[in-house]
């Protein structure tokens, strides 16, 4: 039926004929805002990603988006849909969980453990690591590492040398 002028529009055209302005009025739904998941979900998806040796692009590439896309759903900028993310997971063959928290205290060691692996060279020294097949190579090796970050934590709290 064709509406004549003056005659009332439905709710959805009301909302529909908002001004943006209107919008932002109290009871008018706002657009969706990222959150501390979303955020996770990102460092998860780039941690895994990186531990497959799997670039952005590769990834965007597979799931139909764009390597600016993949950047977006790491850093939490942009949300991941549920089917995308069902894909993603399938990529990185990983189950979609590995991407949420499961309980309070694992949750946050998994986060340290994501983040961590998101630092730079991290999975780099994980593969080489790994690649060791020697035992005690591998613990000499893990006491280097060990050493010198006790060198860069004390050289981070020493006051800086007087110049004079």
């Amino acid at each position: 039926m064709k509406r004549r002028d003056g005659e009332a529009k439905t709710p959805r055209a009301q909302q529909d004929a908002l001004s943006p302005a209107d919008k932002d009025a109290p009871g008018q739904t706002m657009p969706k805002q990222t959150t501390d998941v979303d955020r996770l979900v990102g460092i998860r998806i780039t941690a895994l990603r990186k531990a497959r040796g799997m670039s952005q692009t590769a990834l965007g590439n597979a799931v139909g988006v764009t390597f600016q896309q993949v950047q977006k759903y790491e850093k939490g900028q942009n949300r991941v849909g549920a089917g995308r993310l069902r894909e993603i997971a399938r990529l990185l063959e990983v189950p979609v969980s590995a991407f949420f928290e499961e309980s309070e205290s694992r949750a946050s060691t998994q986060e340290d453990v994501f983040g961590f692996l998101s630092g730079n060279g991290a999975i780099d020294l994980l593969r080489a690591y790994a690649q060791i097949d020697d035992e005690q190579m591998r613990r000499d090796v893990l006491a280097l590492v060990r050493s010198a970050a006790r060198l860069a934590q004390a050289h981070d709290r020493s006051p800086p040398a007087d110049p004079a």
